[in-house]
């Protein structure tokens, strides 16, 4: 079976996670943990990265840094992991889903202002598949109404918009590095700081409300508990194998868009014949090949090409279900505006597998029994 996903290994994982025991300092904030720290600043030009256990945690502590209140209203796509809402959610907040443009399934930024009412605080976009949102009109909405934006980057890691760093475009931004993203750790995750005021309250939550990192910093004598917070560090092991894989980014990346582009490559006839359709990349936005994705006619056609590549030992999967036709969706917040491609959309997309080193033969089998399927 080829399977959809696997876990990025680089090959220095061990050496670093030894090397993090025999330091004897296990947890947050170690030694690999400053130098991924270090490493996402320089690549990413960013203000201040924190390193978190997940990208849920991190978007937790932007919900914090905000000060989310309860009745605050918090815009984003319906087409997204749940993480998203609950972060807003757990602090009160009401969620405005807006509908997605159909090319990239990221929020349409042409639906964000008719949403902004006066509760409205902020506008979390979340980068699907690695290709960013339409940052200037979503900034340039932010700024008319004086609203936070906050960037879900949790699978976007070395990809752009207009030659920035996904991430560090809006107020703050949120990484994941959990196995199932390019770069990896089994969990963890990094909080993106990009306006300076938040530096110091973020530092003091992701350290349980205490200002314990200014005292390891020599800049007070004794650390007490000075705001809400919670234990928001990711251990010092999980660090060591995350800095085995950033180190390798470059050619990390270099082989999930070979494989990315494999795919399209192969695939380009069906979708030439309208059989399916590929993702598009608007030209100013550089990706990182996270997924490869395809959308069939309608759903039931998806779950005919499941069952199909099943039998030809290919697993490829849907995605979400989107979140406002959920349980929680419908108490926690509603649909702004129609819905007119999250749900349709969300029911035809199936994701094919990709991930680091994934051979050549494996890629050609997957797009070989696609073409099988349609030509049947």
């Amino acid at each position: 079976m080829i399977p959809f996903n696997k876990p990025c290994v680089t090959g220095k994982e061990n050496e670093y996670i030894q090397d993090a025991i025999n330091n004897v300092k296990l947890s947050g904030n170690g030694p690999y943990g400053k130098k991924c720290c270090e490493w996402l600043e320089s690549y990413l030009k960013a203000e201040k990265v924190l390193l978190t256990p997940s990208c849920t945690h991190a978007l937790e502590m932007t919900a914090l840094l905000i000060d989310i209140q309860e009745g605050d209203e918090v815009i984003m796509p319906s087409y997204t992991f749940v993480s998203t809402a609950n972060a807003f959610a757990l602090r009160g907040a009401h969620i405005k889903f807006v509908d997605v443009e159909p090319e990239t399934m990221n929020i349409d930024a042409s639906r964000v202002e008719d949403a902004i009412t006066d509760r409205t605080t902020a506008i979390v976009v979340v980068h699907y598949a690695g290709v960013a949102c339409d940052m200037d009109a979503i900034m340039a909405v932010s700024e008319k109404y004086n609203l936070y934006v906050i960037e879900d980057a949790a699978q976007g890691l070395v990809s752009s918009y207009n030659g920035r760093a996904l991430g560090t475009i809006g107020h703050l931004g949120a990484f994941s590095f959990h196995e199932t993203k390019n770069y990896t750790c089994g969990e963890g995750g990094a909080l993106i700081i990009n306006d300076q005021r938040f530096i110091d309250r973020a530092e003091i939550i992701q350290e349980k409300g205490t200002n314990r990192s200014q005292f390891i910093q020599g800049r007070v004598d004794k650390y007490t508990w000075r705001d809400i917070g919670s234990s928001y560090l990711l251990s010092d092991l999980n660090a060591a194998y995350l800095y085995a894989q950033l180190q390798e980014a470059e050619s990390i990346n270099d082989d999930r868009l070979a494989t990315w582009r494999a795919y399209r490559e192969g695939l380009k006839p069906l979708a030439q014949q309208r059989k399916i359709e590929l993702p598009t990349v608007p030209e100013n936005r550089e990706h990182n090949a996270h997924m490869f994705y395809i959308k069939t006619k309608d759903e039931p056609e998806r779950k005919r090409l499941i069952e199909h590549l099943k039998e030809h030992d290919v697993m490829a999967v849907p995605h979400y279900v989107p979140l406002h036709s959920s349980h929680a969706g419908e108490r926690f917040g509603e649909m702004s505006g129609p819905d007119v491609y999250t749900t349709k959309d969300s029911e035809r997309l199936l994701r094919l597998p990709l991930y680091y080193e994934m051979a050549k033969e494996d890629v050609g089998h997957v797009v070989e029994q696609i073409r099988a399927f349609y030509e049947a």
